[in-house]
């Protein structure tokens, strides 16, 4: 592949999958204008079984399916052994959990209906997990962004449908479907015509399968991929675990609030899967080069100097930012912890940057085991500090958990790939930056020409210290 191509499908890949979540934050204010806290709270209850059940449901094969299809030259037989172990675990958790829905629902505290169409969604987009993964392999980039926008313009449509057409209807007189207490659950109905749609569109590909298990290969492919598996159950109790007790010790209020203002974080995450599209590449198409390390040193400290830009100036228009996304006043409570994801997320797109170590070493163990001791530090924080602190011990739960796994990251990678990071400078930005947002929120918070002043005169002294670095770029 050329390397203008490669950049075209790295862009094309870029915007199927930054989009959806853009679309995501933009549905916020039209969530917290017709949602109640707690209404909010059902939504992301859903939401964090979806990923919780996603990883269950793959259990890493579509990493083992890229990395089989890559290794071995029937490629046939990786794809149709991947696609029908996938089917066939699907049917038999669907049949198992329809079964038991009630009992299950009630264990889960959900109501039963809302379980019913998370169990259908979880289903309809694992089946096309695989099928996504060969369109990628099969350099086929525009069919999958066409399929990832067909998904998220579906949703987007059923969203505004529910919440904003129906009302005018007189629909609801007709049918106990659109009758309905709380409206919560017309994000579940769009989330399931969505994955419904999506998984139609994906019939004609998924006739290039054939159901057929290579034993000897599965069980391969299984044992590659069950440690991808606990790293993303790790992952989904990084992200998710902090929500789901909020909502049980604090109750529902208190978790949709946190979770809506959760959200502004986003905006610093979208930065960094921004900057890994990019990076990720270049960190092994550059790694046999004589000065990869330096490059890598490099990237590191760039990507902090503008992750810490950002975050300053997030924090210096977030006022502005937070009215236009939430717009019930109820949601304000937990607008507290916004700086502190904000800088957790900042240091989670620096751990990702440091795991070129175990990654160009073939020592992706390690990413499991870095991630489980970030999952740990999550439940033990939060089990013992909610009941003390609230919703803000969640917060800080998750930038000591992220903060950590960078620490330890970057100590592993000492011995095992030494790079020499510009510690002194990137500690430096990291504590300046921190210092500027918390006069910032603490005591300008509503003076936005003195945060403006705050934000850039941080920049300009960036500037001035690396306007050799600078130049060079230049």
């Amino acid at each position: 592949m050329s390397l203008k191509r490669f950049a075209k499908n790295t862009a094309i890949y870029g915007i199927a999958t930054i989009l959806p979540r853009i679309v995501n934050v933009l549905l916020l204010r039209l969530f917290t204008s017709e949602l109640k806290a707690a209404s909010f709270s059902d939504a992301t209850y859903f939401w964090i079984f979806a990923s919780l059940f996603n990883v269950i449901l793959t259990y890493g094969m579509e990493t083992a399916f890229f990395r089989y299809y890559t290794k071995l030259k029937n490629s046939k037989k990786v794809s149709d052994t991947a696609f029908t172990s996938i089917v066939i675990s699907t049917a038999v958790f669907l049949l198992i959990i329809m079964t038991a829905r009630y009992k299950l629902a009630a264990l889960l505290n959900f109501d039963v209906r809302y379980f019913t169409i998370l169990i259908w969604v979880v289903i309809l987009d694992t089946l096309v997990v695989i099928p996504y993964a060969y369109l990628r392999v099969h350099n086929r980039p525009l069919r999958y962004m066409f399929y990832k926008l067909a998904n998220i313009s579906v949703y987007v449509i059923s969203i505004i449908f529910f919440f904003k057409v129906l009302p005018s209807l007189d629909l609801k007189s007709i049918s106990g479907f659109f009758n309905v207490e709380n409206n919560a659950i017309y994000i579940y109905y769009s989330n399931l015509l969505a994955s419904a749609v999506t998984f139609l569109l994906f019939i004609p590909v998924m006739k290039d399968f054939r159901l057929h298990i290579d034993r000897k290969l599965w069980v391969q492919m299984i044992k590659y991929g069950l440690p991808v598996m606990a790293a993303g159950l790790a992952y989904v109790i990084n992200e998710n675990l902090d929500k789901y007790l909020l909502r049980n010790m604090l109750g529902r209020e208190i978790m949709g609030a946190y979770s809506a203002t959760y959200k502004i974080g986003v905006f610093m995450s979208l930065y960094i899967t921004a900057f890994r599209l990019g990076a990720e590449p270049f960190f092994f198409s550059h790694s046999e080069h004589k000065d990869a390390k330096n490059k890598y040193a490099e990237i590191l400290l760039w990507f902090t100097i503008a992750g810490s830009v950002f975050y300053v100036f997030i924090i210096a228009y977030m006022d502005v930012i937070a009215r236009f996304f939430i717009r019930k006043e109820e949601y304000f409570s937990t607008i507290s912890i916004v700086p502190v994801i904000l800088l957790a997320n900042l240091l989670l797109g620096i751990y990702y940057n440091l795991t070129v170590w175990y990654k160009l070493t073939d020592r992706t163990r390690y990413g499991m085991y870095l991630s489980w001791i970030g999952a740990l530090i999550t439940i033990v924080v939060n089990v013992l500090f909610i009941p003390v602190y609230g919703f803000m011990a969640s917060a800080w739960a998750t930038l000591i958990s992220y903060g950590t796994m960078t620490v330890a990251s970057y100590l592993l990678g000492r011995k095992y790939y030494k790079i020499h990071y510009d510690i002194k400078k990137i500690v430096f930005y990291l504590a300046l930056s921190t210092f500027a947002v918390f006069i910032m929120y603490h005591y300008f918070y509503h003076n936005i020409m003195i945060k403006t002043l705050i934000a850039l005169a941080y920049t300009g002294l960036i500037v001035l210290l690396e306007r050799k670095r600078l130049l060079y770029l230049k």
